[in-house]
């Protein structure tokens, strides 16, 4: 990254405005105000995407009602489809970017049809091949996190994604811990290094750490993309 390039900044808003519109226009305003070029949501259609039968994770149990199954969680949290049309034109009032990671195939097409700029594919979906070939169809800049992947199943993803049709100069792949909050000494900011040197990508940082700091060194290794997560309130 040459020192006139800006590092693109998005705002990792998720499901934290659990379920509600008024919250998550609320985060579009407060990313807005921190300097943020995009504020990301989450889309999925939970029926889609697990099973009555799924498990929550531990931090899931640990902030959530204990006798509800991941299934009745998720539905509690997500939007419904229709209201991303309204959070798009949010965006477009408040001079932001939006951003959303689609979870399943219904998802990618409503926001193909919204107009998305760029793409997020989460850790999870990184060895979801029909999915990749769905997203590198449309030809847009992608942005794909990494957790829990490694080097070959990352070249196999950028392989499925320029087949489809992305070209490899479109995609950042993010360095990404899955664990929440990631402790300090698990970051691991080589990582990021390893990517960018082997595969040939732009690299990015996908925060979940406490502070800043963890952000602040990736960018000064060359990280082109800081996603960070934030909240309107942690209670």
């Amino acid at each position: 990254m040459g020192i006139d390039k800006k590092v693109f900044i998005i705002a990792e808003a998720g499901v934290n405005h659990n379920g509600k519109i008024e919250n998550a226009i609320e985060m579009i305003s407060v990313a807005k105000e921190s300097g943020a070029d995009a504020i990301k949501f989450q889309t999925a259609v939970p029926e889609l995407v697990m099973t009555v039968n799924a498990e929550k994770a531990d931090y899931q149990i640990d902030l959530t009602e204990k006798t509800e199954s991941q299934l009745e969680m998720v539905k509690k949290i997500h939007l419904p489809l229709k209201d991303y049309k309204i959070l798009k034109e949010e965006c477009e009032l408040a001079n932001i970017e939006f951003m959303s990671t689609p979870f399943d195939h219904e998802s990618i097409k409503l926001l193909a049809d919204l107009g998305l700029e760029r793409f997020k594919i989460p850790s999870g979906e990184i060895t979801n091949l029909p999915y990749l070939r769905h997203v590198g169809r449309l030809g847009k800049s992608v942005i794909m996190s990494s957790g829990m992947s490694d080097l070959k199943e990352i070249e196999t993803a950028l392989g499925v994604l320029e087949k489809a049709g992305t070209l490899r100069r479109q995609i950042t792949v993010l360095h990404c811990n899955t664990e929440y909050p990631t402790p300090m000494e698990d970051v691991n900011l080589n990582a990021m290094l390893t990517m960018r040197d082997g595969l040939g990508v732009q690299v990015g940082y996908s925060d979940h750490t406490l502070g800043i700091e963890i952000s602040i060194a990736a960018v000064a290794l060359g990280a082109t993309v800081i996603e960070k997560h934030f909240t309107l309130d942690r209670t």
